[in-house]
């Protein structure tokens, strides 16, 4: 039975599929079953699972000394979707199946015991590795369905003996389905201010912190920003399926063009909300990427765990650092943030008395951190509605209303960079922009001094000036638009 077969596979480095090569090679020697390369313990388990597939669907186990070498050597391998093509390629190896059968086609798949193929996380990533190596793609099928890619055929292997005959199907594709009906700002009465806030933030992808006592409508206010948002690019829609797919989520949304909206919970560990792990796997800020990352009891959060937030809210990616290398999540999102202004709650509010020292509200807010707050472009204050107006329900000014401003502010901001021929997001550029006049300049400045403003909240809070005049399709930021920019940078209710 001695021989050997090379098949195609791929292992999941951050959001992409790297190509490996399975060699097998079945020959004399001392029995036994190994695996080199750089396994990792899952790869190693499927020693057991190939073993018992391979009996459960009909096939011999060689009685020989099997070795299987995962290439390149130096490249660390990951995950249960190795089964597959180790079982092919033995198969093959012993002469049991036709080699045609892997010929040209990329393979990964979990067996289970009994021989059937499971599908594995990074289905999307998979196609894409092998569309970019001219070929097919044999996988396991999952019951929603696989994501269509142009440029490779993706086949549906239900079980290892599907392999004597090569009888595949083409995968079931998940179909883009319209966006459900989110929430809507018209539930919502009274709070003009923070929906003018939040409609800003959605023309130009600024990030929000609102403070109010308990049961003001912080929570309510963010949960329907998604329907003011415009649906994601085709461009877009792949990026985040890919994370989606990565992290073992359903990717259809994306290509139904809904942005993510994540809201994790204020115990989550570092790891959990910017990545990593073994192998590394993206966290919440990346599976925000292109949408909406909530952080609801932001000061309740692991001071450690919002400053790492930090370097991610720059640069748009986060870099996870392990022995082997680096891997690099996309992380370009929203944050929007909310949190009472004390431990108690109620510091500001015009109805209870606040108990807490100062000491306490200081030490309360030091929990954030200056460093974050600073990257965070829009501060508002979110007070407690009258009774009448909560009554009142439903008559607020509604979601389509908001978004259609969010739209042309987003269309008309497109035409200038065309227009400037400038992509923005640089200093230079957003102060080129702008275009200020020689007085409103001198009023920045003084504001600016005043405010004790750092260079960075300077640059950031003139960009909101940008998008509050883009929603005027104004050529030029005027004073007007310095000035509501600056309010939404300081809070009415700061303890001294």
């Amino acid at each position: 039975m001695a021989g050997q077969c090379v098949v195609h596979a791929a292992t999941l480095r951050g959001v992409e599929a790297v190509p490996v090569e399975v060699e097998v090679v079945v020959g004399n020697g001392m029995p036994g079953f190994f695996i080199v390369g750089m396994p990792d313990a899952a790869i190693q388990e499927s020693r057991e699972r190939v073993r018992a597939a391979i009996r459960a669907s009909g096939f011999s186990m060689p009685n020989e000394r099997v070795v299987v070498n995962l290439a390149p050597g130096s490249l660390k391998k990951t995950g249960s979707g190795f089964d597959l093509p180790i079982a092919v390629g033995l198969l093959i190896a012993t002469k049991q199946i036709d080699a045609r059968h892997a010929r040209g086609r990329l393979l990964v798949g979990e067996l289970s015991l009994e021989g059937a193929v499971r599908p594995v996380a990074g289905a999307l990533a998979y196609a894409i590795c092998a569309r970019d190596r001219g070929m097919d793609v044999v996988c396991g099928a999952p019951d929603g369905g696989i994501v269509k890619v142009e440029g490779t055929r993706q086949l549906a292997a239900p079980s290892l003996s599907s392999f004597r005959r090569g009888d595949f199907e083409e995968g079931r594709f998940v179909l883009a389905e319209a966006a459900h009906a989110a929430a809507d700002f018209a539930d919502i009465a009274g709070h003009e201010m923070a929906k003018r806030a939040l409609q800003i933030a959605a023309a130009g992808g600024h990030g929000v912190l609102m403070m109010g006592p308990p049961g003001s409508g912080k929570t309510m206010l963010a949960s329907r920003l998604p329907s003011i948002l415009p649906p994601l690019t085709p461009d877009e829609a792949l990026q985040t399926a890919l994370i989606h797919s990565v992290a073992g989520e359903d990717p259809a949304p994306a290509f139904a063009g809904i942005r993510p909206f994540r809201s994790p919970h204020h115990t989550a560990s570092a790891a959990g909300l910017v990545g990593g792990g073994s192998p590394p796997r993206p966290g919440e800020i990346s599976l925000a990427h292109n949408g909406v990352l909530f952080l609801d009891e932001l000061a309740e959060f692991k001071p450690s765990t919002l400053q790492a937030l930090r370097q991610p809210l720059e640069s748009g990616r986060v870099v996870i650092t392990r022995a082997d290398g680096n891997v690099a999540f996309p992380a370009r999102f929203m944050l929007v943030a909310a949190s009472n202004p004390c431990p108690c709650g109620y510091y500001g509010d015009d109805e209870r008395t606040c108990t807490c020292g100062l000491a306490q509200m200081r030490a309360y807010r030091g929990r954030i951190g200056g460093p974050l707050m600073d990257r965070i472009d829009l501060h508002i204050d979110v007070r407690r509605i009258a009774p009448g107006e909560v009554l009142a329900t439903g008559s607020g000014t509604s979601s389509e209303k908001l978004r259609e401003a969010v739209m042309r502010a987003r269309e008309y901001a497109s035409w200038r960079h065309a227009r400037q021929d400038s992509e923005g997001g640089s200093a230079a550029s957003i102060v080129q922009e702008c275009g200020l006049s020689e007085a409103d300049a001198q009023f920045y400045e003084q504001a600016a001094q005043r405010m004790r403003m750092s260079g960075r909240a300077i640059m950031r809070t003139l960009a909101v000036a940008r998008t509050a005049a883009d929603m005027e399709e104004a050529s030029h930021v005027g004073r007007a638009h310095l000035c509501e920019a600056l309010a939404f940078r300081v809070r009415e209710a700061d303890p001294s």
